[in-house]
């Protein structure tokens, strides 16, 4: 096959490029230059003509092509012709100008505030017409069909009592004058139109392992940690494009009367969640038939289930069998838990990268190894230069991993697309450490990619420290990965160890770069006599000591990290105590931050508590706040006012690190290009709300107000 570089090379005649072969090719490589900067015109000239299509053109020019059809940005949500170009996705929607035509001959009809909510931000979402949700005497001589409009609570219903105060709420309500679109929301009038909205997305995993409790061997609990995980429904398509959504149609826990009152809609394959295991008489290569699956309240492990069935608890997220009819082997399980972002690893699409000419070991069902060490001790054999070892599956792996890199070697751990592996440690041996140990060598690179570890932390160890103390010539990359803060949790998601450290650094002349990954604290343990501090990099990240009297990032015997620090987008729950800061920005500190060498270095648009030793701080809170105050008792009260508040603060719980609903605007849009700070900046959330809020005021009839309702 000619290589495309060649091909103005190919053109020549044949004495040409004899000629040139003898004198060591300079004109084959003149026209490789050449034939790249074709290739380039080329490319662009294609590009063009897609450019005329909103389905194909670049980024660049959806702003274009939407001032053709008309469309205006919102002045609220930011400019875009200053925005970054993943910001500038969500000023200007392309799914917003590829329907506003269609948007506007739906103008004033209910179902068009459902599509505008998924092509302007991407959540799904169900609106209410609050005036159908009043209680009220009809005209007898203007009766309404029954379902047009609610009705007073009846008792006999429990299902529709468990709606009660959701997006679902089928009962009338005496009239609230509030306004819809208020600070303080009013919701049951005459006028308004609300739009519920869910932020949280639906993750899934698949097949991969209960756990089963210490408790009885008959208890067991879809999270594979061991703690209570709601069950997320596995949003379906609506049947046409004027249907109001319902719980089938949205990525909401599922309730456990909705799940008994209609079982097969949530249960089974390609549904909302499925069990397998050799059980009864049924085998683990099909799901348990949806007759069997009982919903039940587990709270307390009480109810026991009648021989041939299983009890589930969707609302917890627990499975129980009848304690005389266990199942025989490994019970696995489909579900789907609820994030906020694709953040700590998952079974979703993420960019994998591997070096040139890298040697892949593939780990999982049906492929060359079954166990993770198999692959390692194949690769030791072996001793390629780079080295790939990919699992294929999300199951558990439970197995000591230690790692010995020779100079010059990179090795990958990684999880295939769309897998969300465990590795799992346990106390391995007596006498020693039962971590993932990882040893480094001068120039060598171990990268984890999409991992989730529990039972022990990571520990990254130097082989060299004497011979390259002054120099950081190796790396270390952990991205889309979960080191289990504490280790482990308990069924509230507590947990089991919050004094141990995920990720130990000890005498690692290496760059450590930490994205899109949640871990506990970080411990650092270098010469801080002779080797300069070690660079670590921390990106769209959690960093969680579990508590804020503890340290996020420490050195040895609570002395500081010998580390330099560059921070960007993201969350510290705990204290950190760095050498020094490089760059900190777009993030928030929940808890102090104290640097050796505040000289170097600055904070930007960052939350720090007052009182914390930092370098210098620009646009940071609660410093901006307390400038306009001239009293303390006044800068007192500020300061507590702009704290960040969480809807969950615990790692387990599906809103893990959510800003809540009553956090400032001064962290909530307090970023440098108007985002919130903390690691879901990305997700630039208070965009999307003020182009939503925006687009539905404007598709709303006169006299009505449209507003927007959190669901998630």
């Amino acid at each position: 096959m000619t290589d495309q570089r060649d091909r103005l090379y190919e053109l020549l005649p044949a004495i040409y490029r004899i000629r040139d072969e003898e004198r060591g090719f300079p004109l084959r490589d003149l026209l490789r230059v050449i034939a790249e900067q074709v290739s380039a015109i080329e490319d662009d000239i294609e590009q063009r003509y897609d450019d005329w299509f909103i389905e194909t053109a670049a980024d660049w020019a959806v702003p274009y092509i939407a001032e053709l059809v008309g469309y205006s940005p919102v002045a609220a949500a930011g400019d875009p012709s200053a925005s970054a170009a993943a910001e500038n996705r969500v000023l200007v929607p392309r799914r917003e100008v590829a329907n506003t035509i269609a948007f506007r001959r739906r103008r004033g009809t209910l179902s068009v505030h459902e599509d505008l909510a998924s092509a302007i931000a991407g959540w799904p979402s169900r609106a209410v017409e609050f005036f159908r949700l009043l209680a009220w005497t009809q005209h007898l001589n203007h009766q309404h069909h029954e379902g047009q409009r609610a009705r007073t609570a009846s008792l006999k219903s429990a299902e529709l009592l468990d709606r009660i105060a959701t997006p679902f709420d089928p009962f009338a309500r005496t009239v609230d004058v509030r306004r819809i679109t208020a600070e303080s929301q009013g919701r049951h009038n005459l006028p308004s139109v609300g739009s519920f909205i869910w932020r949280l997305q639906a993750f899934p995993v698949t097949r991969g392992p209960a756990y089963c409790l210490d408790a009885g061997k008959n208890s067991y609990t879809f999270s594979v940690l061991g703690n209570d995980a709601r069950l997320f429904t596995r949003a379906e398509r609506e049947p046409h494009r004027t249907h109001i959504a319902q719980e089938l149609y949205v990525p909401t826990p599922i309730r456990r009367r909705a799940f008994a009152a209609d079982p097969a809609s949530y249960y089974g394959e390609g549904k909302s969640f499925a069990l397998y295991a050799d059980w009864a008489e049924f085998g683990a290569t099909h799901p348990i038939p949806v007759e069997r699956i009982i919903a039940a309240d587990l709270t307390d492990w009480r109810y026991s289930p009648p021989n041939g069935h299983v009890a589930v608890d969707p609302q917890l997220g627990r499975i129980q069998f009848p304690m005389n009819q266990l199942p025989r082997r490994r019970v696995r399980v489909t579900y789907l838990y609820g994030f906020p972002a694709e953040i700590g690893g998952g079974e979703y699409d993420r960019p994998l990268g591997k070096p040139d000419g890298a040697t892949i070991y593939r780990v999982g069902r049906g492929q060359d190894f079954a166990k993770i060490g198999e692959a390692l001790a194949r690769w030791r054999k072996e001793a390629p230069r780079s080295a790939v070892v990919e699992i294929t599956d999300s199951r558990a792996y439970v197995e000591p991993i230690a790692i010995k890199l020779k100079r010059d070697q990179s090795l990958q751990i990684r999880a295939a697309q769309r897998t969300r592996p465990v590795i799992r440690l346990l106390d391995w041996q007596t006498e020693g450490p039962d971590s993932l140990t990882v040893t480094m060598a001068r120039a060598s690179e171990f990268v984890l990619d999409g991992i989730l570890v529990t039972g022990r932390g990571v520990s990254i160890f130097g082989a060299e420290q004497r011979e390259t103390a002054s120099t950081c010539a190796a790396r270390v990359t952990i991205r889309h990965c979960t080191l289990v803060p504490g280790w482990s949790l308990g069924p509230h998601c507590e947990p089991s160890s919050p004094n141990k450290e995920s990720l130990e650094l000890r005498d690692v002349r290496a760059e450590v770069t930490i994205h899109r990954s949640i871990l506990g604290p970080i411990e650092v343990q270098e010469d801080e006599v002779l080797a300069d501090p070690i660079p670590i990099t921390i990106t769209d990240s959690i960093v969680d000591a579990m508590g804020g009297e503890r340290e996020a990032l420490i050195g040895p015997q609570g002395r500081h990290a010998h580390a330099v620090l560059t921070i960007r987008r993201s969350t510290f729950f705990g204290i950190v105590q760095p050498h020094a800061v490089l760059l900190a920005e777009n993030s928030i500190f929940n808890d102090c931050v104290h640097v050796a060498r505040r000289q170097l270095g600055c904070l930007r648009f960052c939350y720090v508590p007052s009182g914390c030793r930092t370098p210098r701080r620009h646009s940071c809170q609660p410093d901006l706040v307390q400038a306009a105050e001239a009293t303390a008792a006044g800068k007192a009260r500020e300061a507590d006012r702009v704290r960040p508040h969480y809807t969950a603060r615990r790692y387990g719980n599906p809103a893990y690190a959510q800003l809540a609903e009553s956090c400032a605007p001064e962290i909530a849009q307090g970023a440098e290009d108007g985002s919130e700070m903390g690691a879901y900046h990305h997700l630039y959330q208070p965009q999307r709300l003020a182009n939503l809020r925006a687009r539905l005021t404007e598709y709303t009839p006169a006299g009505m107000d449209a507003g927007v309702l959190i669901a998630s």
